[in-house]
This record gives C-alpha cells, structure tokens and sequence, in this order.
C-alpha cells in the first residue's frame, strides 16, 4: 500500500520536484486535485498571475487570494514578494497582507529548513533567507489595515 497526498514532478519556486519511490505497490491511494490536466510552463503562470494582480490594484481595486494549500501559499507569497520588490516604486505604496495562521506556523518552518529547498532558494540564501519577506506581511488581526 502506497499513500500520498498531493505532490509536484515539476520544481516550483522553493520545493524540489517530488521523488518516486522505487516501489511496485498493490494499492496506490493519492490525492489528484489537477489530475491528468496539461498545465502552462510556470514562468506564463506567474506572469499572468502577477500581471492580473498589477492591473486590478493599478485601478485602485484590492485582491483576495484564498488559498488553502501549504506549499502553494508560501509559493505565491515568494512570487508577489519578488515582484513587488522588482516593480520598486511603482507598487511600493500597495502593501500586500496574508492572513492565515497557518501559513504563518509553515512560514516559520521554511524559514528553519530553508536548507533543504530547491537550488533557486538556496541561491537566494547568499543574500537574506527569501522567506524573510520585506514586503509581504503577515496580517494577524483586521483593525491593522
């Protein structure tokens, strides 16, 4: 019997691609959210992602991600981290919030073993601990907006 939960062939911003175990299981039991479905290269889906999200707060309008995935939440939050510092003064007064206690306590584990991330971390590392965010903050309570 071989039970997993969701898992990734492909690297993303911080996690290496899943291993597959040398094994020949009777039963296989996993999670399958996208399935068999052909996804974009990554670099098209953050572009898009973060090109949407610069068009809406341009218009003074405001973005409600509600994501629910560990891994995927810590994965968003590198790439609007990473665009907001690149696009400089241009957003620098749209400050970007996560809210999620979870997220939080993840954050908090990234930070510890961010020596066993993918190259694109630990390249990062020569500089400052990625996730360490500058511009990304965490949003404990809704009297601080």
């Amino acid at each position: 019997l071989l039970y997993t939960g969701d898992y990734s062939l492909e690297e993303d911003r911080h996690l290496m691609p899943a291993e597959v175990p040398r094994v020949s299981p009777d039963v296989l039991i996993m999670e399958c959210t996208y399935g068999t479905q052909k996804h974009e290269a990554r670099d098209v889906r953050e572009a898009l992602f973060v090109s949407t999200i610069e068009r809406v707060v341009q218009r003074g309008g405001r973005v409600l991600l509600p994501v629910f995935a560990l891994g995927r939440a810590q994965e968003l939050l590198l790439i609007l981290e990473e665009h907001w510092r690149d696009r400089g003064l241009e957003l620098s007064r749209v400050p970007v919030y996560y809210a999620s206690k979870l997220a939080t306590r993840a954050l908090r584990v990234y930070q510890t073993y961010v020596n066993m991330m993918n190259a694109h971390v630990q390249r990062q590392l020569d500089v400052a601990n990625p996730f360490q965010f500058n511009t990304v903050q965490n949003l404990a309570r809704l009297d601080e907006l």
